[in-house]
């Protein structure tokens, strides 16, 4: 028996051979693989000590910051000279503020996390333009204490200020804690896409019917933050930083940035 052969319209055919949106096509347009004796000066400055808590022990202090067999360190310690600064700990930290930013696009940052009580490193990036809360904040990788997993979250005027959590703005992922792992978002232009070694660990969409209470932020450019912070409210929720477990470090392999090449904004 002759099968008779199936009509397709060719607007049909042609609108279910082509996807809505294409994959993304991911081209690398920065990176620091940290190859070099020292921190480029290029691309990053050393972040100043400030009243919140993540820059409360920051300082410039050489012992903090090294670049060798192609990795930078990051430390955290006690503060050998507290006449000469206060502090009773002194942190190293990084950024790329007035140096490079993007908008859109996907960072990945392969670290190892040191472990002490009170040692909170983290990955991240702000704005260059705007305020905090208002203008958002997204957090690649914060790590606490000992813990085997890292956090990964956005702040907003909508999920600070107003305390909305719907969409979730944030969730845990398991590391290997001992070792290097690679943190990463994928930064669209309607989600925001994290992920721990290549496995997406939670979406953040964009709501437009929320746009007038600043639930998405996220359409400006932004800077990389890389810092090796001790204390403060939330990671001494669980007890103070122990001197003991002190110096602390974070290693970081190399940061990398893409672009997708199938999206026209940039």
């Amino acid at each position: 028996m002759k099968i008779p052969r199936l009509f397709v319209p060719a607007v049909l055919f042609a609108a279910l051979a082509v996807p809505a949106f294409a994959a993304p096509q991911w081209k690398l347009v920065w990176a620091d693989e940290f190859n070099g004796a020292s921190i480029n000066p290029r691309y990053w400055s050393k972040i100043e000590r400030g009243k919140p808590d993540w820059k409360n022990t920051m300082s410039s202090d050489p012992s903090l910051f090294a670049v060798k067999n192609g990795k930078l360190i990051l430390r955290g310690k006690v503060n050998p000279n507290t006449k000469k600064d206060p502090s009773p700990y002194i942190t190293g930290g990084i950024s790329t503020q007035g140096k490079f930013s993007f908008r859109y696009g996907k960072i990945e940052i392969r670290a190892k996390l040191g472990c002490a009580q009170g040692a909170w490193p983290a990955l991240w990036m702000l704005p260059e333009k705007g305020g905090w809360p208002d203008a958002g904040e997204i957090d690649i990788m914060e790590h606490l204490n000992f813990d085997d997993v890292a956090y990964q979250t956005v702040h907003s005027r909508y999920t600070w200020t107003l305390k909305r959590n719907n969409p979730r703005p944030g969730s845990t992922g398991k590391i290997r804690r001992d070792d290097f792992n690679v943190y990463g978002v994928e930064w669209h232009p309607d989600k925001l896409v994290f992920l721990i070694n290549g496995k997406e660990t939670f979406t953040y969409p964009r709501v437009p019917a929320e746009a007038k209470n600043g639930q998405w932020p996220f359409d400006k450019p932004f800077y990389v933050l890389v810092d090796m912070q001790l204390g403060g409210g939330w990671v001494e929720s669980s007890g103070k930083v122990n001197p003991a477990h002190l110096p602390v470090e974070m290693q970081v392999d190399w940061v990398r940035v893409y672009r997708d090449a199938n999206l026209k904004t940039r």
